[in-house]
């Protein structure tokens, strides 16, 4: 898994991640969504090497990085501050300006990221999410019914780390015939650490609270993504039937978008590497 590919822990000032590295070109961030782990783009990673400096990091509170303390306002598991890890790993490797795309609760950050540091963010890939607030706002019975999980782990009570630990392949049900059986076992490892479980669910909380406050904000000030962005949705998850064209909805929040369905699951880069790559090449030379 990640031939050739770098490893390290990188100390980004309030905690430290693990990241994977390598390739040659101008260099590309991949962050990935939850409950995953980097190694979700174990597939994919190696497609994009030849072209470009390929950097695959845990968020922080997932998978291998650190788990700092958290508190009342969630804050410390906002976007905002995974933003700010990025941005400090990066500059750490090395790279001033990189495009960066993230999938389900990575594509949050990698829209904080281009949102809060337009002069390093060359590109914006989002992969089935449309922005937080925005997600929000519009959601009614459909949403609720199909993502209810956002309201349950966003709890502050904390009911959702008791019902995850007490069986976590149960509750998330990944399989290493899905995901390769390397990315399955980083995968297990994670979802098998109560701290694990306890930061994921602050990142739900934080969605809920000082996440949608910083889109809200964004919202009523202007403000908008101004480097070119490309949005990719799965064609056989549920972005069309919850938002009918979610390009239209990305075009409110952004100057320059393109983007397509994937043939595909939720996991994208897991269940189609090939396809995923030819959009992101395609897109990150044109």
């Amino acid at each position: 898994m990640f031939d050739d590919f770098a490893t390290g822990m990188v100390d980004v000032g309030e905690t430290e991640l693990f990241v994977r590295h390598g390739g040659s070109g101008t260099p590309l961030l991949l962050l990935h969504g939850h409950p995953r782990t980097h190694a979700t783009w174990h597939r994919l990673a190696p497609l994009l090497a030849p072209h470009h400096t390929v950097v695959c990091p845990d968020l922080r509170g997932y998978g291998r990085s650190g788990k700092p303390p958290t508190g009342p306002d969630h804050a410390p598991y906002s976007k905002r501050a995974m933003a700010g890890d990025m941005l400090t790993l990066m500059r750490v490797l090395g790279h001033d300006r990189f495009a960066v795309a993230g999938h389900d609760r990575g594509a949050y950050v990698a829209h904080r990221l281009a949102a809060d540091h337009p002069d390093a963010v060359t590109r914006l890939i989002v992969m089935d999410g449309i922005p937080i607030g925005e997600a929000l706002a519009r959601a009614d019975a459909k949403f609720a019914a199909a993502w209810w999980h956002w309201f349950f782990l966003g709890q502050s009570a904390k009911p959702a780390e008791r019902v995850i630990s007490a069986d976590p392949d149960a509750w998330y049900a990944a399989t290493a015939e899905q995901m390769g059986q390397d990315a399955y076992e980083d995968y297990r490892r994670a979802i098998h650490d109560p701290d694990t479980v306890h930061a994921m669910c602050e990142d739900y909380r934080a969605g809920l609270t000082v996440d949608r406050a910083a889109d809200d904000a964004d919202r009523a000030a202007g403000r908008r993504i101004t480097c070119p962005t490309l949005f990719l949705w799965s064609s056989k998850d549920d972005m069309e039937d919850l938002y009918g064209d979610p390009l239209a909805i990305w075009r409110t929040w952004a100057d320059d978008v393109t983007g397509h369905a994937i043939d595909s699951g939720h996991h994208m880069a897991e269940e189609a590497p090939g396809e995923l790559a030819e959009s992101l090449l395609a897109f990150l030379r044109a």
